[in-house]
């Protein structure tokens, strides 16, 4: 009886850990039915405990039955499955080895996990032959077949991407974020301010689960802290996301009593009293059914959330809803199958650059279980074909979220570490080059009026000079105060815009220069009045030439809507250059590059009777013209308002 028990513990321990149903070949020596009695009924034991999930102490007793019998193969084997379940991948693969060595006849049953444990190790090479040898046994059943051929293309794919993704250089490295942020309780999905310098993240206890911050000081994470205000509760408060400008928190929301369906999305805002009551978004975005994992574009405009409603490509989809002028939020939309699959999406991360997604889904070719991906837009509608993260960020194990700081390198997601203070944990680590988004920057000031010093609510547009695409459109609060994130590698027109005043405008240029800081602009409007002025800073002109670029036309188009928003408008045009060169020549060129710009405003239907022009060559120098940057800023386009 011991002995029949014995064998039945045996193959339930194998379906609990493995799932699969194997061939078993009778030509080996080893034979389970004549180990040594009582290391059998300790092994008994061990299965018990391995089928509550009690590994420590099923691991206890089978030391104590290979101390009976020190040939007990299904002991290393039984080990081997253990270590895998645990995700100890590199001890699983020793203890099948040992096995294998002992009787590789009675051993070759478990190839298929020994496979599976060698991908956990990241051998790919050597899992693809281990499955290859399982699969060429000519006696397997169906489900071993499709099991093994299911692994087969699994390993088949991390080899061809390490081929395609060369990373010799690369280590991966995470780094546990210290006893100030993670304890014994579980910590997951953090989100950070464009700046780096707060974070906050949601921590779950036995009894509930709460958003916590932490403020970077001095190069360290302070103690976190429960999010002040009102926004948690005694529900549970899930998956958020904090604005760039630190302002708006979007999290879900699950079994609220006033929710639309299982897990809506909310939001708070932050006072000076802290963060606001929760407020449900709403039938628009949410439905009956699961909505979770939110993502604020940096300009707020757009948010990124994970759905099973209905129109999908899938069980769970990524979608997107735009903020409208009204303040509301549109209808969402599917983000296409460019991003979704039949399977499941989720997670999904806009990063600062306003133009790289990262997601998690069990759809896209991968790994074997849930990976992560990136995407990134194209335009508002069509995003590229999703791509992998690729070995060691993503594994054979479940993938879970993925958030990228700023500076484009550093990411931070939740994991089970052997440093773990506790379950999930907050761990930080370095992207690899070829799938990190672009380092963002960012500027940050206040607008207000010239005359009065007053803050003045403003719309704040940033647009590529070299693609005329809008990257973002923000609007400041009511106090002029705003926040814009420049992604390094393009050159950007800056425009501020108020009814009522002229436009400000500027541009960063941060294609080629190696810029690492950040920038403070204040912005003082000038009302539409008879004599203010100002420098058109993204008028551009060839070196020595008054042909307009076609960079100039974002900045020119402004100037027209600046004219048929008010009829009454007359303005000249002043050019000027630098000292370069004879002045009467300068002074030719000023004049033309003048006579250029009012030949645009012609051509857009402007009348020619509110329209004047004039070069002044170098001699109105508003810099030293010593310097290059003083030169630069010589070297302008004026508009002056003469009636209005």
């Amino acid at each position: 009886m011991l002995q029949k028990k014995y064998l039945i513990k045996k193959v339930i321990l194998s379906f609990f850990i493995l799932h699969f149903t194997f061939f078993i070949s009778n030509a080996q020596w080893y034979d389970p039915e004549k180990v040594n009695k009582k290391a059998g009924e300790i092994y008994g034991q061990a299965i018990e405990e391995a089928q509550e999930r009690n590994f420590t102490a099923s691991l206890k007793h089978l030391d104590e039955a290979l101390k009976l019998d020190p040939k007990f193969v299904d002991v290393f084997l039984s080990r081997s499955n253990i270590y895998a379940e645990q995700r100890n991948y590199n001890a699983s693969v020793t203890e099948f080895e040992i096995a294998w060595r002992m009787d590789s006849a009675y051993s070759k049953t478990y190839l298929l996990p020994y496979s599976i444990s060698l991908a956990g190790a990241g051998n790919f090479q050597q899992a693809l032959k281990a499955v290859n040898t399982f699969l060429a046994n000519p006696t397997l059943n169906t489900q071993s077949k499709k099991a093994g051929n299911y692994r087969k293309s699994v390993y088949e794919f991390a080899l061809d991407y390490e081929k395609k993704h060369p990373s010799k250089d690369y280590v991966f490295a995470p780094v546990n974020l210290g006893d100030n942020i993670n304890t014994k309780d579980l910590e997951y999905f953090p989100s950070f301010t464009i700046d780096g310098t707060k974070m906050i993240f949601n921590r779950r206890t036995a009894s509930d689960e709460d958003f916590y911050e932490s403020n970077f000081i001095d190069g360290k994470w302070s103690k976190a802290e429960p999010l002040g205000g009102k926004v948690n509760t005694n529900l549970n408060e899930g998956a958020q996301n904090i604005s760039q400008d630190g302002q708006l928190l979007i999290f879900t929301g699950c079994n609220y009593p006033e929710g639309e369906g299982s897990c809506d999305l909310y939001f708070s805002v932050k006072t000076n009293n802290g963060w606001s009551e929760a407020q449900n978004l709403g039938p628009v975005i949410n439905t009956d059914l699961w909505e979770s994992s939110p993502s604020l574009s940096p300009d707020k405009r757009d948010l990124y959330f994970a759905s099973s409603r209905a129109g999908g490509f899938g069980g769970r989809d990524i979608w997107v809803t735009h903020r409208l002028p009204t303040g509301k939020w549109s209808r969402p939309e599917n983000l296409g199958e460019a991003v979704n699959t039949s399977g499941d999406e989720s997670c999904p991360f806009m990063h600062a650059d306003n133009e790289t997604l990262y997601f998690n889904s069990n759809g896209h070719p991968g790994y074997g279980m849930t990976d992560l991906y990136y995407s990134k837009k194209v335009n508002d509608s069509s995003w590229t074909v999703a791509e992998n993260l690729g070995y060691p960020v993503n594994t054979i194990d479940d993938q879970g979220s993925l958030i990228v700081a700023a500076d484009g390198k550093t990411a931070y997601y939740a994991s089970e570490g052997t440093d773990s203070k506790g379950g999930l944990d907050l761990y930080s680590f370095q992207l690899r080059e070829d799938v990190r988004p672009l380092k963002t920057l960012w500027v940050k000031g206040k607008v207000f009026d010239k005359k009065t010093s007053a803050g003045l609510p403003s719309a704040v547009e940033l647009t590529d000079i070299k693609t005329g695409n809008r990257i973002s459109k923000i609007q400041t609060d009511e106090d002029g105060n705003y926040l814009a994130t420049l992604p390094v590698g393009k050159d950007y027109a800056f425009n501020v815009n108020r009814k009522g005043y002229l436009f400000y405008s500027d541009n960063f240029s941060l294609s080629k220069n190696n810029i690492d800081s950040v920038f403070r602009v204040d912005i003082p409007l000038q009302p539409i009045e008879k004599g203010a002025t100002i420098v058109l800073k993204n008028i551009f002109f060839e070196t020595g030439k008054f042909d307009l670029k076609n960079e100039s036309k974002i900045e020119l188009d402004k100037l027209v809507g600046l004219l048929n928003d008010n009829p009454n408008l007359k303005i000249q045009l002043d050019g000027h250059t630098d000292n370069i060169g004879h002045e009467k020549d300068n002074q030719l060129l000023s004049a033309n590059r003048a006579k250029s710009v009012v030949g645009y405003l012609l051509s857009k239907g402007i009348n020619t009777q509110r329209l004047t022009h004039k070069g002044f060559g170098s001699t109105k120098p508003v810099a030293d013209n010593t310097t290059e940057k003083g030169k630069g800023l010589n070297r302008r386009t004026e508009l002056s308002i003469i009636s209005n």
